[in-house]
This record gives structure tokens, sequence and C-alpha cells, in this order.
């Protein structure tokens, strides 16, 4: 069963030190915010006038984050949970951007129907993890569709990007490290070219978990290795890489 935003009470939860606030799904009912999150709408930078869609969208955080940091973009979002969806309705209204980030119920699978091609400047996606069968599955569906692909695969996530985006065009997402190999082979075959990608490890001594990766529509070979990001030093702290995705440099303000 998924989870209805007005089947109980919740409070928002202060998300980048209280610049924003999110209602979010109870712990175990469905994806919350997690450091993967803010990592990737840090990574995904969009400049100007753009347009930009993100898939799988949940609560919307991710949209919102990255519309504080570029106000001039305008924002889209599709989820096939509805329940999510209007989570992410109150999360945009509960922090004033009505007028520019929009939510809407869609499966990425029907992007021909429900898309005109090559109508955005920039996808931005936090997939599934992992595909059905390859770990232990979630104990709600709202989980098994956030962590394990029950709805799309990871080519189903590349087919749309590259539909979606024009020529030129951004394709940003985090993935497991272990899943590297496996999505540039997708991006290739499909003419979405890794362009640009970070790293990140729980500590210097450990093996990355995951990677942030850009990837281009119809663009020329060429990947730049970013320096790693470490969640921890060893001090134990967080580092000053990390903390500085929890701030931002742009922010919006309410208007009346």
């Amino acid at each position: 069963m998924s989870y209805n935003p007005c089947s109980m009470e919740s409070e928002p939860t202060d998300i980048l030190y209280g610049e924003i606030k999110l209602h979010q799904p109870p712990d175990g009912r469905g994806p919350r915010v997690s450091v993967d999150t803010v990592l990737l709408a840090h990574f995904a930078r969009v400049r100007g006038r753009v347009r930009v869609m993100e898939l799988g969208c949940a609560h919307g955080a991710v949209s919102m984050i990255m519309a504080r940091r570029a106000p001039d973009a305008v924002f889209e979002g599709i989820d096939i949970n509805g329940s999510l969806v209007e989570l992410a309705l109150r999360n945009a209204q509960l922090n004033c951007m009505e007028g520019r980030v929009s939510f809407s119920v869609s499966d990425l699978r029907e992007y021909r129907r429900n898309f005109a091609a090559e109508s955005y400047d920039a996808v931005v996606m936090n997939p599934p993890y992992d595909e059905p069968g390859s770990s232990r599955p979630s104990p709600t569906a709202a989980m098994a569709t956030a962590m394990h692909g029950e709805q799309c695969t990871l080519a189903d996530v590349v087919i749309c990007a590259k539909y979606l985006l024009r020529n030129g065009g951004k394709f940003f997402l985090v993935m497991r490290a272990k899943r590297l190999g496996e999505l540039f082979c997708l991006l290739h075959r499909h003419n979405v070219k890794p362009k640009r990608m970070r790293a990140v490890h729980p500590k210097p001594d450990r093996a990355a978990s995951v990677a942030l990766v850009e990837a281009k529509r119809a663009s020329g070979d060429g990947l730049v290795v970013e320096p790693p990001l470490f969640i921890y030093g060893a001090d134990g702290n967080y580092t000053k890489e990390l903390l500085a995705a929890y701030r931002l440099e742009e922010q919006s303000q309410c208007r009346s």
C-alpha cells in the first residue's frame, strides 16, 4: 500500500539547515531525503531560463533545492506514485515555489504519450539503485519502486532522458558505484555521452559508494573525472565538500 499523505499528520522536516521545509513519508513508508538527494541537487547545476524535468520526483526535494539555486529556471517533476506527487505539491506551496516548480503523476515509460521530444534543457533523477530481484525487496510498494526498480529499469531511465533532452541537453543522476559500467554502456548506446563524474566515498580509506554523473545528449566523447568527495574526513567529521552541498548560494523569497 502506498503512503497517503492525508492519512496522518506529518510535521515538515528542515532541509539544508532550515532553508527548505519538506513534508516526507514516515520512515519505511516511502523515499526520504538522504545525503545522495542533497549531493545530486548540488552537482546538477543549471543556469538561465532553462526547462528542467525531474524523473521520479517523489516529494520534490531535488527540484526545489535546485530551484533555489537557479531562480530563472523552470522545473517540472513526475512520479508514478500519486501520493508522493501530492506531497510534492504541498511542499511547493509550503516553500512558495508554485509558480516555478510543478509536479504531476506520470509513468516515465509512457514518455512518448505524455511529452514532446527534445523539449527539455536538462533532466535530473535519483533512479532506483537496484533492479528487481537483485536485492532484498522492500516491505512497501513505495520503497520497492524507489529503491528496487519495480516500475522502471535503468535502461528505461536512460531512454526516457534521451527522448526528453534537446541536443546538447544535460542528464544528471546519482548511481551506485558498482553499476557505473552498466550505466556508461547504456549512455553510450543511446548517444547520451558521460561528460563529468564525481565519486562519493564514505571515508578516505573506503571504496566509492555512489557516483554523481553528468551526461550530454548528442555530444562528443570526453569524460572529466572530478576529485572524489568524502562524506567523513580522517578525523571522523563531515568534510567541507559535503557541508558545501548543504549551503544555498541563491535564495528565492516568498512573495505576497
